[in-house]
């Protein structure tokens, strides 16, 4: 049976239930979209460029130009449609809804827990395992927060992982297909660093990974193209598939040409600095920013993501009342995930890395990449690992954000796990998985205020801010004393 049947074969259950957590990330993405009329943290920065373009006014970005490409065609289509025309302001520099600025990172952001459970089906062809990871990342509040305002990040992850989903179909075409598929996936890989120059840490992945085939190859003087334990080869088996010309075109040429183009409307509007200088520019940028509170207050080193120990503010407003000090309103907005989520992810990673260090004596030669088991977790901790330690050597002040990337691969990692768990003999094993889904729900439902900008009182919202300065202060004290 071919991959496609087979895919339709787990319909149409599975299908309605990738529609509905779409209809889900639409629905929360679109809820109240434009109702702070002001800008929200970088939209200072985004929605105002994106607006230059359309009145054709000179200006400097410090990243590259297609994710404000994008807000703007937003701008112009959402003008000119008949509903969020309720906020208008002069920010831009012109006259323009909030929700004109808003409503495309709402609808792109959308696409990304689908798109996640489709590589996590390409991965294991379990549809469960695909359910479970487009649910997950449908939870998660960083992501939800950050489609809901004029930001570049949802631009660069869904554009990459479509690079990947793309990659992964490919493996499974031959001739005019797997070309097509590759092209497509250099395009995607191209138009996510587009957004970012860190949108190069999904490409990253797979070159870690073909490198990581090579050096196995080796060390053990096997190919891996060898028979699979079960069923169809690993992803690691499908990826040695991959011949030195296609990688050169696809995988390098392509993605290259594609950003280079992508700058093409932007230096036709700002013609100096030119191409090369406005990447010097770029690059002197950043790194003069530096790093701390004096630069910022919310900059975060990149080993306190995981555990969201310093969480994003974009937005905060004080509704005061005539009556009480009890009854002041606080709409604020956080950019942090579900904390049950990312705790869960990580340690799914440490698990699996841990396993993979022990997995490494002898030089791997204990390695089986057509082993669903080891192939699987070696994808994820690579493409995790590409897109959080270049981060280590960045001197430039970071912030939580900048792990989202990572943090993709880790729920499709721990959605793996759970997966296992809820069809594994052990009752035990399927109570844990079932409760790590109802906890994962459960905590994104407490936090939905903060990532919604649902009014709270002082006290509501002090009971939801768990993760601040001070808290990590007192338990490294208790840790010290301890």
């Amino acid at each position: 049976m071919s991959a496609r049947k087979s895919f339709l074969n787990t319909m149409p259950t599975y299908w309605w239930t990738m529609v509905a957590i779409f209809a889900m990330s639409i629905g929360l993405r679109f809820w109240g979209l434009g109702r702070f009329n002001s800008f929200v943290f970088d939209e200072v920065y985004y929605a105002k460029f994106a607006n230059n373009y359309l009145t054709n006014t000179p200006f400097f970005n410090a990243h590259p130009p297609l994710s404000q490409y994008i807000i703007a065609i937003g701008i112009w289509l959402g003008d000119k449609l008949p509903i969020g025309h309720d906020t208008v302001n002069n920010l831009t520099g012109s006259e323009r809804t909030t929700f004109s600025y808003r409503w495309f990172n709402a609808i792109f952001g959308a696409f990304i827990p689908p798109v996640t459970g489709f590589i996590a089906y390409q991965l294991s062809r379990r549809p469960t395992h695909m359910v479970l990871a487009a649910l997950l990342m449908a939870m998660d509040g960083l992501f939800l927060v950050d489609s809901r305002y004029a930001l570049n990040n949802v631009f660069l992850v869904l554009f990459g992982i479509l690079g990947q989903l793309l990659l992964l179909l490919a493996l499974n075409c031959r001739s005019w297909s797997r070309a097509l598929y590759l092209l497509g996936s250099g395009v995607f890989f191209g138009l996510s660093i587009a957004c970012k120059w860190n949108g190069l840490w999904f490409l990253l992945g797979i070159w870690l990974l073909l490198g990581l085939i090579v050096v196995h190859q080796i060390f053990t003087g096997r190919q891996t193209t060898a028979i699979p334990v079960k069923g169809q080869p690993s992803v690691l088996v499908k990826l040695s598939t991959l011949k030195f010309w296609e990688i050169g075109l696809f995988l390098l040429l392509i993605p290259a040409v594609t950003y280079i183009l992508s700058w093409v409307p932007h230096l036709l509007q700002n013609p100096s600095p030119n191409f090369l200088e406005m990447q010097k520019e770029i690059l002197f940028y950043h790194v003069k920013i530096g790093n701390g509170k004096d630069v910022h207050p919310y900059c975060a080193n990149w080993y306190t993501w995981p555990l969201m120990m310093r969480p994003l503010a974009y937005y905060y407003e004080v509704v005061k009342s005539p009556i009480s000090r009890d009854l002041d309103k606080i709409y604020d907005v956080h950019a942090f995930g579900n904390p049950m989520l990312w705790w869960l992810a990580f340690g799914s990673m440490m698990v699996m890395a841990w396993r993979f260090f022990k997995s490494c004596v002898g030089w791997g030669v204990r390695w089986n990449l057509n082993e669903p088991t080891v192939a699987l977790p070696i994808f994820f901790l690579a493409n995790y690992g590409a897109n959080l330690f270049p981060w280590i050597p960045v001197t430039r002040c970071i912030y939580i954000y900048h792990y989202m990337g990572s943090l993709v691969f880790a729920i499709i990692g721990l959605a793996w796990f759970i997966d296992r768990w809820l069809h594994g003999k052990s009752i035990q094993w399927r109570n844990i998985g079932i409760a790590a889904i109802f906890s994962i729900a459960a905590s994104f439902a407490w936090w939905m205020p903060i990532y919604l900008g649902i009014p709270l009182s002082q006290n509501e919202l002090a009971m939801r801010m768990l993760f601040t300065p001070e808290l990590w202060r007192r338990i490294s004290e208790m840790w010290n004393w301890i």
